[in-house]
């Protein structure tokens, strides 16, 4: 089975093959900006790299959040078109998920969010954004994402090992509303 993952719903843009649980290609680069014209070239490249065609890929695995609001967009739409086109399916993977496979349940997940805040996923609720001080009340340490980690091989053996499960199309997780804001002044009148 060969499955092909990216994310891109923080700073970076991150990929990753694999074929029956084994890495094949992992890369992960630095960047705030320009996400969505990299990612292509990179799963481009990567496969190239691999003497693998997409045609050969059996499912794709993507991280759907929680983060950046136009990374997790950027990573999703791509996730459901080349899923579509290839006829396989794309698996969504939480940021929650890749730090539960990393740490195993001895802790909350949890995401560091600007503004001292922490996105947190407890066994009792949905995930939640949070001020930092209330997560580390929350009685169990928080374990968070390695800085500079590269998610992707994670997130395409999860995907892997739900390739036979129910799952709906890959969606953001969205945990907090974007931080752009509609225009405040009243559109323009037209005179004739």
């Amino acid at each position: 089975m060969i499955v092909l993952a990216f994310d891109t719903s923080a700073a970076h843009v991150a990929v990753a093959l694999i074929r029956d649980a084994q890495i094949l290609k992992a890369h992960r680069e630095e960047m705030s900006r320009g996400q969505a014209e990299r990612l292509m070239v990179l799963l481009d490249q990567m496969l190239a790299e691999q003497n693998s065609t997409w045609r050969q890929l059996d499912a794709i695995g993507v991280g759907i959040g929680p983060g950046n609001f136009t990374g997790i967009r950027v990573s999703v739409s791509a996730a459901r078109g080349l899923a579509l086109g290839l006829g396989i399916p794309a698996i969504g993977v939480t940021r929650f998920d890749v730090i539960k496979a990393m740490n195993g349940e001895t802790g909350i997940p949890s995401i560091a969010a600007p503004q001292d805040k922490v996105y947190v996923e407890e066994t009792s609720g949905a995930p939640r954004l949070i001020e930092r001080s209330e997560a580390e009340g929350l009685g169990r340490p928080l374990q968070f994402d390695p800085e500079g980690f590269n998610p992707a091989p994670l997130i395409a053996k999860i995907a892997a090992r739900r390739i036979n499960d129910p799952h709906p199309r890959p969606a953001p997780l969205y945990i907090k509303s974007a931080d752009a804001a509609p225009a405040r002044d009243a559109p323009p009148r037209i005179v004739p």
